[in-house]
């Protein structure tokens, strides 16, 4: 028998809920938190129910506590160094060396934004440089915003940010051309274009106060909304996991993946990154893991009562 039913590879919001509905479901759990959330550079989490405006480590320490009240879940801080299937489930190898046999596993890991080779950007990313203006723009509002633009579908977002703040700038970058309609559109709407290379971006203590060009001017901004790139941890590309067009591990509804036995949750799937679409997520994915897993068993006894192969269900439409 599996020492687990479950392990879970991250302990952000979409791997604690799902570790709650998993141990809720009697099943035994082990979640595996690697201590390296991605909104680490977040003072607070917004848009979370009954938790708008906690700093992300309560959150992290408040979810903890209440697994406790579940002795069938187990929370390690160590990282998954791989995944192998063994066995009709899988074997996880640990970061402290250590292995533990599987019958399912949950990622739920985020994914890794890759900072821009501007000066500044890295220091500034949190603090002042915000990805998602439901998450922060309510305590920036009104202040002088920029907005890096990394291709021109970007530009579509600009009436968006400027809901939060009327002073707002495009940056470019020196990325792309400007479709001529898309000029058009922003100079309609009374948002300056700057397509200039950026230089660097100045600030102190974590705020941003400028964004320097290529020429040597400088534009006085206080915030900056931009999209880094991303890309998914290792782990995924040992799996192979199959990938949509967009970059992300490809889950149908119940979060499972290209791999029977694993389903993935939260910002390795999606672009809608927020706290509490993946904790949305890890529950759903957890409740459908839940009930494979009993039906699983119930297959099992079944066919050593009767000797005989468990009938097929019938698919819930």
């Amino acid at each position: 028998m599996a020492a687990y039913d479950v392990v879970i590879v991250g302990g952000g919001p979409g791997g604690l809920n799902a570790a709650l509905y998993l141990g809720r479901g009697r099943k035994r759990v082990l979640l595996c938190d690697a201590g390296t959330p991605r909104n680490a550079a977040a003072a607070h989490m917004h848009g979370f129910g009954s938790r708008d405006g906690i700093p992300p480590p309560e959150f992290r320490r408040i979810s903890r506590e209440q697994l406790k009240a579940y002795p069938n879940v187990e929370v390690r801080d160590t990282r998954v160094g791989s995944v192998e299937k063994h066995e009709g489930g899988f074997r996880v190898a640990l970061g402290d060396g250590t292995t533990v046999d599987v019958r399912r596993v949950v990622l739920a890991m985020g994914v890794v934004d890759v900072m821009l080779d501007i000066p500044g950007y890295t220091e500034l990313w949190g603090p002042s440089i915000f990805q998602c203006p439901y998450c922060h723009g309510w305590e920036v509002q009104d202040q002088p915003f920029a907005m890096l633009a990394k291709n021109p579908q970007y530009l579509d977002g600009a009436p968006i940010i400027q809901n939060w703040s009327r002073d707002l700038i495009v940056f470019t970058h020196g990325a792309f051309e400007v479709p001529p309609e898309q000029r058009e559109r922003l100079q309609a709407l009374g948002i300056p274009l700057e397509e200039r290379k950026i230089r660097a971006l100045h600030g102190k203590d974590g705020r941003l106060s400028e964004v320097e060009l290529d020429d040597g001017t400088r534009i006085a901004r206080s915030v900056m909304f931009s999209a880094p790139p991303q890309r998914q941890h290792e782990l995924v590309t040992r799996l192979g996991l199959e990938l949509d067009d967009l970059g992300y591990v490809k889950v149908n509804p119940m979060g499972e993946t290209s791999v029977p036995g694993i389903v993935a949750v939260g910002d390795m799937t999606t672009p809608m990154q927020a706290a509490i679409a993946a904790a949305s997520a890890g529950t759903i994915a957890a409740a459908m893991m839940n009930h494979a897993l009993i039906l699983e068993d119930a297959d099992r006894r079944y066919t050593a009562v009767t000797g005989k192969p468990a009938p097929s269900r019938q698919k819930a439409h």
